[in-house]
């Protein structure tokens, strides 16, 4: 082949790639920007009702009435009712969830033989890919009649149930991220500290745990956006009447809740009552959002401190 034909093959070939690398890069850029307008798309609709249905109801009332009755003719549009439910269920969750998958996580990471982890966490992430309503005839049918064995006054819907159950399901998510947060600690710290005389207990719990704080942290802010987003658990075993106590052995709606019940229900598109779902929505989305920059913060004090 003539040096002329090579130099236009290697241009052809040269341009070609460059063609294809543009391709793929576009392909990457559109995957990405598809989720961030999806996101907008999402706050931009949840803004524009809420707008609607704040030129209605004050917000003054919206945030401080104690009662949540949109659908009577005395309509009251307290969320302080809702969020009550919803922060209990999601406290008693994470009283569960965040001790036992930081332990699993723990044990997994630094005591289990190689065998019993490759076939421990397979369960664990399986236990989590169980669907949500599953779980809420568990918490209905199985904990809450076993708890009114213990607690003979605890009623039929309750947010302890509900809480219980929702921190079993989360644990899955806690306990494999705090996991592989602890496998990436390098190796040479815990030699160190097997160095230094310590043991593996001692060396899982005051070396490796607290270098891997920063994953640890992102794990702990995920579940709480998950048990604060739960719909099915609380819509089946905690009851879907809003509630204004903190008391978990108490029914109670949570926000979730509350938006199946009023999406599946005959009122009007438009209408004042459906509107509320999009502030009880925007509600949501601020206390997730307000959870992730908390975690963010988290991650990063701890990254800087190791």
């Amino acid at each position: 082949m003539n040096p002329v034909a090579k130099n236009r093959l290697a241009k052809s070939m040269n341009l070609r790639r460059r063609l294809i690398e543009r391709g793929i890069e576009g392909l990457l850029l559109f995957a990405a920007l598809v989720s961030v307008f999806t996101t907008l798309a999402i706050v931009a609709i949840l803004l524009w009702e809420s707008v609607v249905f704040f030129e209605h109801v004050p917000i003054w009332d919206f945030l401080t009435d104690t009662q949540w009755t949109p659908l009577f003719d005395d309509a009251h549009f307290g969320i302080m009712s809702l969020l009550a439910g919803t922060l209990t269920t999601t406290l008693v969750a994470l009283l569960v969830a965040i001790p036992l998958g930081t332990v699993l996580a723990i044990y997994l990471s630094e005591f289990a033989p190689f065998r019993l982890r490759e076939i421990a966490k397979p369960f664990l992430e399986l236990l989590g890919g169980i669907p949500t309503i599953i779980y809420g005839y568990f918490a209905l049918l199985f904990v809450t009649p076993l708890l009114q064995q213990i607690f003979p006054e605890l009623p039929g819907f309750n947010m302890l149930s509900a809480g219980l159950v929702m921190g079993i399901m989360i644990v899955p998510y806690i306990s494999s991220l705090s996991e592989d947060a602890m496998r990436a600690v390098p190796m040479h710290m815990r030699e160190g500290s097997y160095a230094m005389g310590a043991t593996r207990l001692q060396t899982a719990l005051f070396v490796v745990t607290p270098a891997a704080m920063s994953g640890l942290a992102s794990s702990y802010i995920l579940g709480i956006s998950r048990a604060v987003g739960e719909t099915m658990v609380v819509a089946i075993a905690a009851g879907m009447q809003p509630n204004l106590t903190f008391n978990p052995a108490e029914p109670a709606a949570t926000i979730t809740a509350y938006i199946v019940q009023v999406a599946l229900g005959d009122l009007p598109h438009g209408s004042v009552g459906y509107q509320t779902i999009f502030a009880a929505g925007l509600t949501l989305m601020l206390m997730t959002l307000l959870f992730n920059i908390l975690g963010h913060v988290l991650r990063k004090r701890f990254r800087e401190a190791y």
